[in-house]
């Protein structure tokens, strides 16, 4: 009978790996990092309980590192087989895994250099030697036909409209005769969304794996543009400069493409932007080209310019660059990785603007648990930078607006779209208040078997 165990993103949002077994033969989806809390993030230390080299094939549903970022260790520690993945991911994976890497070399060396880390000399959890197998195994799928893997395994990807490439996975096994499909929603995006399509609808599944990131909250009804012209005319007002922690893929586009539209209706000034992000200049390439991704407002618009581009924007690429940014002393608006302030060039910025209560910074999107993001967002005055206490004195603001993953009542919309019941739900991605509350109202408005599965659990798919 073939078998899900759930490597991963059970009981928490980060960490996606599930096993698939069929006949004998096994199949990852997904293989990426934990994130946020302390006991989180050293799983990925641990053995993994299965071993990589007994696992015949891996697929993604997109690039983003909790789904991607375990990849290097996994091929490190025996895997040999195929990655398969759209045309957008896999250069997305060529650009966020070497950057992955190159960051935890740094951040081990700053650690050993600073003295704080509790080891005599720290050690990145892989480095870009153990990237370069990885980037090579890579195999595109189509992007949205189906793909036979092996006699057991067919799998046909779906639009997610989460980032570029982005996709649910229809995953049909195929063991003794007998069909049994698993739908992995990955990363549901929003509705009318700039830039990138609509989530496409589900399609008919036995088993259905969905994401609950904010499977208990909405994202405020306002627009985005509202709510960043609100904060830019601010802060510009008084003198101070905004720096946003930003994922490189895909959110760094949007503020992008919003800021460029607030310029052009003249709702804020024409701020200095710097764009502080190798990684995220590397990407905003990638989503300039990749039009099947583009909804068809975007397209218009490109027609008569680069939509991504701010009036007065600056591309900082080297650390040279980015250290030119200290000695601007008049309002700018900073976007700099990373997007949970976990690490990256933005903890520079953080450290120098953070103490001035002219400046902001502005969260644009989830903060998971044990992330500095996550405790600017619940006040906190200091933030650790670099082994120093930094003094919180800017103002904090997150706009939830610019989240790439569906709210709530964007969940179930995305579920309403399904031809049918699945015989069985696990809900996955989410803290477990988000998860137990989207399985209460997904019961109360379907009536589906909705179960939270535990991280390690092993479960029947032919049940």
């Amino acid at each position: 009978m073939a078998k899900l165990t759930f490597l991963g993103a059970a009981g928490t949002v980060t960490g996606s790996k599930y096993l698939v077994e069929a006949e004998g033969k096994r199949l990852l989806v997904d293989c990426g990092l934990f994130q946020g809390l302390k006991q989180l993030r050293l799983r990925n230390w641990d053995t993994l309980p299965e071993k990589p080299s007994s696992f015949d094939w891996c697929v993604l549903t997109h690039a983003h590192l909790d789904h991607t970022g375990y990849l290097p260790r996994l091929v490190r520690d025996g895997y040999r087989g195929p990655i398969f993945a759209d045309s957008a991911t896999i250069e997305l994976c060529n650009i966020l895994l070497p950057d992955s890497a190159h960051l935890q070399e740094e951040d081990a060396e700053k650690a050993g250099r600073g003295g704080y880390s509790k080891h005599k000399q720290p050690l990145p959890l892989y480095s870009q030697e153990d990237v370069e197998p990885v980037l090579k195994a890579l195999k595109e799928i189509p992007r949205a036909a189906a793909f036979t893997i092996s006699p057991q395994f067919t799998v046909r990807p779906h639009d997610a409209g989460h980032i570029l490439g982005s996709s649910s996975l229809e995953l049909t096994i195929t063991e003794n005769g007998k069909k049994t499909v698993v739908l992995f929603s990955g990363d549901v995006g929003r509705y009318d969304q700039p830039i990138l399509k609509n989530p496409e609808a589900p399609p008919r599944c036995d088993v259905l794996l969905c994401e609950s990131t904010y499977g208990d909250r909405e994202h405020p009804a306002d627009s985005p543009e509202d709510a960043l012209a609100d904060v830019v005319n601010r802060v510009a007002k008084r003198g101070g400069q905004i720096v946003i922690p930003a994922f490189a893929v895909g959110r760094t586009q949007t503020i992008m493409y919003i800021v460029r539209k607030l310029e052009d209706a003249n709702r804020i000034p024409r701020l200095p932007v710097f764009v502080d992000s190798p990684m995220a200049i590397s990407v905003t390439d990638l989503y300039m080209r990749h039009h099947e991704d583009h909804d068809l407002i975007y397209d218009a618009e490109e027609k008569s310019g680069n939509p991504l581009d701010a009036h007065t924007v600056h591309y900082m690429r080297t650390v040279d660059d980015s250290k030119k940014i200290n000695d601007v002393k008049t309002p700018a608006i900073i976007i700099s990785a990373s997007g949970m302030a976990t690490g990256g060039r933005v903890l520079h910025h953080l450290a120098r603007l953070a103490p001035d209560p002219r400046n902001a910074i502005l969260l644009a999107g989830f903060q998971a648990a044990g992330t500095r993001g996550r405790s600017l967002e619940d006040g906190a005055k200091t933030l650790r930078i670099h082994g120093e206490d930094v003094p919180i004195a800017a103002e904090v603001i997150n706009l939830r607006q610019f989240s790439a993953h569906a709210g709530k009542s964007e969940l179930l919309r995305w579920l309403s779209g399904m031809p049918g019941a699945p015989r069985q739900t696990y809900l996955t991605h989410g803290e477990p208040e988000a998860s137990a509350a989207l399985k209460i109202e997904i019961e109360a408005a379907y009536k589906w078997r909705v179960t939270l599965p535990q991280y390690l659990q092993t479960v029947d798919l032919g049940e």
